[in-house]
């Protein structure tokens, strides 16, 4: 198996070269930017199964960051920040963040999360045939693909809410909570906010509704967690 692309993006000299020098002596492919003109460049070219970037560049933002690189390509995004309140967290898991890191970090936990992600992204594609395609009235999930299309028309996700979307549909009817979908979606003990899972089905939700034919599967079982449900049209 080729070895996974990793980009890192911060402006920190020592935390980029630290990180970099790290992850290559994990026999990962490694990439390197301070800013965000360089770090687009790059990541166009390299096209890296993992971003790991920081929130505080000096000419962008890494939310704006993350976005824009996760409308160009499914790519997993680990960020790394000095901010935190909760609400930056949430900030960045909207924009397509899979993870997030709290500098100062520990270097083996940036390790154990980006193995985890990769995990994911070694575990989602595995489906081999079009029998392992989801389908659901006029919702279709392909995992080989990894696309998503409502009435033949192709719904962009991330690669989180994929993962998240495909899980759930294939366990319909199934009502999970957080903390399970935490384990079984993200691959590990996620010590962080659990509203990160709310903030993930909340764009999967948006997306899927704002298509001409909305579907709407995912629902609330308040005060418990998600199910998709392949019976009802509205929330529980």
């Amino acid at each position: 198996m080729a070895a996974a692309r990793i980009l890192v993006v911060d402006d920190d000299p020592a935390i980029l070269n630290l990180i970099v020098r790290f992850l290559s002596q994990k026999n990962y492919e490694m990439e390197s930017a301070a800013d965000g003109k360089s770090a687009w460049a790059t990541f166009q070219s390299f096209k890296p199964d993992l971003v790991i970037l920081d929130v505080n560049l000096p000419d962008i933002l890494g939310y704006a960051l993350c976005a824009q690189m996760q409308e160009h390509q499914d790519v997993y995004i680990l960020m790394l920040t000095s901010r935190t309140d909760a609400s930056d967290k949430i900030r960045g898991f909207s924009q397509g963040a899979d993870d997030y890191l709290t500098k100062p970090f520990d270097i083996l936990e940036l390790e154990y999360r980006v193995g985890a992600i990769l995990r994911r992204q070694r575990i989602a594609p595995a489906a081999q045939n079009n029998s392992d395609s989801l389908d659901f009235a006029n919702l279709v999930i392909d995992p080989v693909r990894r696309q998503v299309k409502v009435s033949s028309e192709e719904v962009h996700l991330t690669a989180l809410e994929f993962d998240l979307l495909y899980f759930l549909a294939k366990n319909a009817n199934k009502v999970w909570r957080r903390s399970e979908l935490i384990q079984e979606v993200w691959g590990y003990d996620y010590v962080g906010d659990q509203r990160v899972v709310d903030v993930h089905i909340g764009q999967i939700r948006r997306k899927l509704e704002s298509t001409p034919h909305k579907q709407a599967t995912i629902k609330t079982v308040r005060g418990v967690g998600y199910v998709f449900d392949v019976q009802a049209d509205d929330e529980v």
